[in-house]
């Protein structure tokens, strides 16, 4: 796994100015790196899922606005507070649903408020301090999240995942796939279905390429093939990760998840839901009040086929997240432990 885990999502290099990222949209076929010197290209890189995955855009946008900031000439803190605001509410437009961008943001903005009055050389490098921390930060939770989520697990299962919740969409080993990682250090032998996850096919793209160069023993499934695993007896558990986590429960990820958990009841397979206590929104009560992002058509219509494979003109809906109703959920796994329902009580005590 050493040649996966060397792969970094999101990084600063303060002496060239630039926040670098891997560019997932050029998986599995390239792995390129991008230099991002402005709010708007770490904007655009967000938006157009070159860095994605709610751990990771957290990271990325700390980093972002870290090196954004280092640039800006001012002698006094107002002045160096407004441009911070500015490039703040910018970025945090890009993503509406992943918690984490916003929960970053917040956390910088918090620490550079902290030290109101000071000199900006000052400010610039409390910048740099929590944008690392917060990096590092997410790597140690999902190091637990794997142990929490591996004790729940026995060697030779299969397991069954959709999109992408690993390493590539964290700083390091991931939160849906992290317990496959550490059962893989230590022979335990999992057999893993990757749902390809449409339109965006983070699963065929991501998924499957980060487990497959891992080692780990991966079949990618087309998402309307995951009845016919489980129906055959080759799925025991089921691992996702999240974007928003409401208050009761109610869980938020990438579209398609809510469909593979009514499928795990109706066949009695355990249903995972693995990240950071971040992506829990306390002020969210239920997943009614989760703002669901569309994105462009043709996603669906044309954006991965050499012709247009729908009529020109149809309509069509792309949401890329859907809720999944905590009643679906048999635990929800965090660095802080393993909730079960109900899970507000929990939760409470987590925050």
């Amino acid at each position: 796994m050493g040649d996966l885990f060397t792969m970094v999502t999101a990084r600063a290099d303060y002496e060239q100015g630039v926040l670098i990222i891997l560019d997932q949209t050029q998986l599995p076929n390239r792995e390129e790196y991008l230099a991002l010197r402005t709010p708007e290209e770490i904007w655009e890189a967000i938006y157009l899922l070159k860095v994605r995955g709610a751990p990771a855009i957290g990271v990325a946008a700390a980093y972002g606005i870290s090196v954004c900031m280092q640039s800006v000439e001012t002698a006094e803190f107002d002045g160096f507070y407004r441009e911070f605001s500015r490039i703040k509410e910018y970025l945090a437009s890009a993503r509406p649903t992943a918690v984490n961008l916003f929960m970053a943001l917040e956390r910088m903005e918090t620490a550079l408020l902290g030290h109101r009055g000071e000199e900006v050389g000052l400010l610039k490098r409390v910048l740099r301090e929590e944008a690392e921390a917060i990096r590092a930060e997410d790597a140690a939770a999902c190091r637990k999240i794997g142990e929490h989520g591996l004790s729940l697990l026995n060697p030779g299962m299969g397991l069954l995942t959709h999109c992408n919740a690993g390493h590539l969409a964290v700083s390091e080993y991931g939160t849906a796939l992290a317990p496959i990682y550490l059962g893989q250090e230590r022979g335990y032998g999992f057999s893993v279905f990757a749902d390809e996850t449409r339109p965006l096919l983070q699963g065929a793209r991501l998924t499957a390429f980060e487990l497959q160069k891992a080692g780990v023993d991966v079949t990618l499934i087309c998402d309307n093939m995951a009845s016919s695993v489980m129906k055959q007896g080759r799925v025991q558990a089921v691992l996702v990760g999240c974007d928003r986590v409401a208050a009761n429960g109610d869980t938020a990820n990438k579209i398609g998840t809510s469909g593979v958990a009514v499928l795990a009841r109706y066949y009695g397979i355990p249903f995972y839901v693995l990240g950071p206590t971040s992506t829990i929104d306390m002020n969210c009560s239920t997943g009614d009040e989760i703002w669901i992002e569309e994105r462009d058509p043709a996603e669906v219509t044309e954006k991965w086929y050499s012709r247009r494979m729908a009529p020109e003109g149809i309509r069509v809906y792309n949401p890329a997240f859907d809720v999944t109703s905590a009643g679906l959920i048999t635990a929800i796994i965090t660095e802080k432990g393993i909730a079960y329902p109900p899970f507000g009580d929990t939760f409470r005590e987590w925050k």
